[in-house]
């Protein structure tokens, strides 16, 4: 079993384990992980989060989180 550092949570980021700072709200987790917020959209325990709501969404313990980018094309 793997430890947690200190400060740190476990969520599932995209079908996979990730370790993340504690206290992110989605817009953070999104600064964190260096995704640009203009293209993107965010499931939270397989509900979409409207952008408005990201920066007063915390991202808890255990969370499952999907990030989907857009893709333009033609």
């Amino acid at each position: 079993m793997t430890s947690i550092p200190a400060n740190q949570i476990e969520i599932v980021l995209n079908g996979q384990a990730r370790h993340v700072p504690a206290g992110l709200t989605l817009a953070a987790l999104l600064d964190h992980l260096g995704i640009p917020r203009d293209r993107v959209a965010i499931e939270l325990e397989r509900e979409i989060v409207g952008r408005a709501r990201w920066e007063q969404t915390p991202v808890n313990g255990g969370a499952q989180v999907e990030v989907v980018h857009f893709v333009g094309g033609g």
